[in-house]
């Protein structure tokens, strides 16, 4: 039995992140001896490389704007665990949290038992937990964001009512395959039988992926830039405004309080997706609730202003697609103004690439910096980091973020940014630092 919070988070984060086979069998096996709590859930499934996390929020925003309770799932936390299973918005409590662990716990140990070293992940136990969760704590519709890949990621159990693929870049190749068609077929493994498919902005040898895999399982996809559109109108002020069209759907001015042309991408895509399942259960569309669902929406750490006056912004950008999309977001937004980028890195993505993309915008001064990696995964040095690109005037080094923070705000005026970037765990760190000070 598990007493406290402390023990269930250690019971959770003791277990191994990956097995050497990849397989859906255990997880299958798993939910079963459970009674397979996921059956009695209605779930949109999300996947992609990047913009799922605000591709969930927007989703869940929407629905929440027209009354409905919106159960989400998302990884990782920014701040505490509880986050990634969340119901409007609200993370699970300790107590619930401990309830559910206690539930799963005896069936853990049974399956380490009959599977020797095969037993249950970290990730499939977090996935159980949310199963079991909203199946015992009902809400009308649950949002689960794929953990990595898609074909064999424990979420892929279920059969979603609508199955969303925001992205698809170079990221996790080890695991996902060093292909752009390689990794989309990973994702693609989300596509089930008659379940439509919503694609954000992807590459045509991506996109025709999607299309045959959709083909294969009798179903269609809509795609961002081919089937339905959205534009750019710009205006003063933060956030974004476009126009969007599909179909019957053509929309002006639709605003959202987030930064950047993809966050623009991802509330089209995720619009979509909310449209598609209306079509799918008839049920009306509200286009009040509709923008009042895209206009509420907020999604902690993309983007988001910590302090003004500099503006201190943190963002989860931590590969190579996201740093070109944050390089178009800095040329856009910040062309009159110093960026003092604040960089930190796990030591196994692509911080060199990273790094040079960064320094294409000309107004752009990186300082390299690491941070505490989470459990076993190493952050990169400042060294490493320094010789990635070998002596830039617009690149210096610092031990630690606060000395790197602090250099910045020396440099900085008040009309300049300073960025916090390169990995949601960095930014959780940054964030948490923010709270304290505040309180």
């Amino acid at each position: 039995m598990v007493e406290t919070y402390a023990e269930a988070l250690q019971f959770i984060h003791g277990r191994d992140r990956f097995k050497k086979k990849p397989t859906l069998d255990r997880m299958r096996q798993f939910m079963h001896i459970l009674g397979d709590p996921q059956a009695e859930l209605n779930m949109i499934h999300v996947a992609g490389t990047n913009g799922k996390g605000s591709t969930v929020a927007f989703l869940r925003d929407l629905f929440m704007a027209e009354g409905q309770t919106v159960g989400t799932f998302t990884s990782p936390f920014i701040t505490r665990f509880n986050e990634r299973i969340s119901t409007d918005g609200q993370p699970i409590s300790d107590t619930d949290l401990v309830a559910m662990v206690n539930r799963i716990q005896p069936v853990v140990a049974r399956l380490d038992r009959e599977l020797a070293e095969e037993g249950p992940t970290e990730f499939e136990i977090d996935t159980a937990l949310m199963f079991c969760y909203f199946a015992s704590h009902p809400v009308d519709i649950v949002i689960v964001e794929v953990g990595l890949g898609g074909l064999y990621d424990s979420t892929n159990i279920i059969t979603p009512a609508v199955s969303v693929i925001t992205t698809i870049g170079m990221d996790h190749m080890k695991i996902l395959g060093d292909t752009i068609p390689k990794i989309a077929a990973q994702k693609a493994g989300i596509i089930k039988p008659g379940v439509p498919v919503v694609c954000g902005r992807l590459t045509p040898e991506a996109l025709a992926v999607m299309d045959q895999t959709a083909t294969a399982q009798h179903t269609d996809v809509r795609a961002l830039g081919r089937d339905f559109k959205v534009k750019s109108q710009p205006e003063p002020g933060w956030g974004e405004r476009f126009a969007y069209n599909w179909g019957d759907h053509r929309w002006r001015h639709l605003e959202i309080d987030l930064l950047g042309q993809y966050q623009i991408d991802n509330a089209a895509t995720a619009l979509t997706a909310f449209i598609t399942y209306h079509q799918l259960r008839q049920l009306p569309l509200k286009m009040s609730e509709v923008r009042a669902g895209l206009k509420h929406t907020a999604w902690p750490g993309r983007f988001e202003r910590l302090t003004e006056d500099p503006v201190i912004a943190i963002d989860g950008a931590h590969n190579e697609p996201a740093m070109v999309e944050m390089a178009q977001l800095l040329r856009q937004h910040f062309a009159q103004h110093d960026i003092y980028i604040i960089l930190a890195v796990l030591a196994d993505k692509q911080y060199q690439q990273m790094i040079r993309t960064l320094l294409t915008v000309r107004n752009v001064h990186v300082i390299v910096t690491q941070f505490q990696g989470p459990g076993k995964r190493a952050a990169a040095t400042p060294q490493a980091l320094e010789d990635a690109v070998t002596s830039h005037k617009r690149v210096t080094t610092a031990d630690d973020w606060p000395s790197a923070l602090k250099q910045a705000l020396a440099n900085v005026s008040a009309d300049d940014l300073v960025l916090l970037t390169g990995s949601l765990y960095f930014i959780s760190e940054v964030r948490q630092y923010f709270k304290d000070a505040d309180a």
